[in-house]
């Protein structure tokens, strides 16, 4: 687990509830039972102020950083996908984005990653298709200085979907499901305080369910096999999560109030 991808967790998850906001003591706390030092925290915390997600705030007297609205509208989409339990209505028809990409590379790559994180699939070179708009996407490309004509097509057929590997995400789903009860017996008997166990058990639960949203599309049912695991590994999730959230909750408070 990097530091930069557990601070949006320990963000989204965690500190939204407490205006999106924590001191610098209490951020080291609460990331040391997932395995994340001092220092990696404190270069992450620097590395997101600079690319604009945090902001530096008093808290207590205390030097503290808050969520940026930038970050705060991703973090909320990212948890409305997190936690929805039922596929998005579709009205059958599909958005496109015809994407100029920045001449420079990296920056490149990383609209790749926006775009694919946002629930598109390149079509063909620079054409882009998801069957829900996405909010953010005049954002994503803005920030990284591309882009984009868009429209609307309806009647598509076939439908696009071999645009995603639906056969390998299916097949990742599964894996999750079978392996989910291990992590959180590993995660609960590594900790002697059974609130701080609770904690790190939720926390590698919700980041690793949280790597499906640069994976899955979040499709429609109309457009997913009928057998799609994905309903009954979210179904899973949802119940552990909810499971242990009352004593996660509970080390939250306790961090943020030392």
């Amino acid at each position: 687990m990097h530091a930069r991808s557990a601070l949006f967790d320990l963000y989204g998850d965690h500190l939204r509830t407490h205006e999106g906001q924590a001191p610098v003591a209490a951020i080291v706390r609460l990331l040391d039972p997932v395995g994340i030092a001092a220092p990696a925290v404190r270069t992450a915390i620097s590395r997101m102020r600079t690319q604009g997600w945090l902001e530096p705030v008093t808290i207590g007297g205390a030097r503290g950083y808050r969520a940026t609205e930038q970050a705060t509208r991703r973090l909320d989409e990212a948890g409305e996908r997190i936690y929805r339990r039922a596929p998005p209505a579709w009205d059958g028809s599909w958005h496109l984005a015809l994407v100029m990409p920045p001449s420079d590379r990296a920056r490149r790559g990383r609209l790749r990653a926006e775009l694919g994180y946002l629930g598109y699939a390149e079509l063909s070179d620079n054409v882009w298709i998801s069957p829900i708009e996405r909010r953010e996407l005049a954002s994503v490309l803005a920030r990284d200085g591309a882009t984009a004509r868009t429209a609307r097509a309806v009647d598509v057929d076939p439908a696009p979907t071999a645009a995603w590997d639906l056969d390998a995400l299916c097949t990742a789903y599964d894996e999750w499901q079978r392996g989910a009860p291990d992590l959180l017996r590993h995660h609960l008997g590594a900790h002697r305080d059974p609130d701080e166990a609770a904690f790190a058990a939720r926390f590698h639960l919700v980041h690793e369910w949280r790597k499906f949203l640069f994976a899955d599309p979040g499709l429609p049912d109309e457009l997913l096999p009928a057998d799609w695991p994905g309903g009954r590994a979210a179904e899973v999730f949802a119940a552990e999560a909810e499971r242990l959230r009352p004593e996660a909750d509970r080390f939250v408070l306790r961090c943020l109030r030392c």
